[in-house]
């Protein structure tokens, strides 16, 4: 909650942080460094928890949702984490949003014949949400 969002790529400012995302080039979960920029790293969801059916090669979103969804997800809920509805609504939001991320961003076609993942909508699409409106009184894009 109170964490401070340092946006950099200083290889000495990241080494400094608590937690590394997207940047720095290693994956170390236990050293909280989520990154998927290297030629070497091929986790998927299945990989890296077995029990879930996705193959699909992670982002940096993913690897964090991956770590911390059921935790974050159970919180929000008041539910122990291995509780069936937590299971249930991780399960749906890993196959009905965070997959499209992991696959866009790792630049793999949605399909070649059959669909591999389901594209519900865009992050863009999403982003695009919170702009005003055009004929808004109150053009203040900063707001949303």
């Amino acid at each position: 909650q109170d964490a401070e969002v340092v946006r950099t790529r200083d290889p000495q400012r990241l080494a400094q942080c608590d937690v590394v995302v997207d940047v720095g080039g290693e994956y170390d979960p236990e050293r909280h460094r989520y990154d998927h920029h290297q030629r070497s790293f091929t986790q998927s969801m299945r990989s890296l928890r077995p029990d879930k059916p996705w193959t699909t090669k992670l982002s940096s979103a993913g690897l964090v949702y991956c770590h911390f969804g059921s935790q974050i997800l159970a919180g929000l809920l008041g539910q122990p984490e291995d509780c069936p509805v937590v299971t249930a609504l991780y399960d749906k939001l890993y196959e009905n949003f965070v997959e499209e991320i992991d696959a866009i961003d790792n630049g793999i076609a949605q399909a070649e014949g059959e669909p591999r993942y389901a594209l519900t909508t865009t992050l863009s699409a999403r982003v695009s949400h919170l702009n005003p409106r055009w004929n808004d009184p109150h053009q203040d894009t900063e707001v949303g």
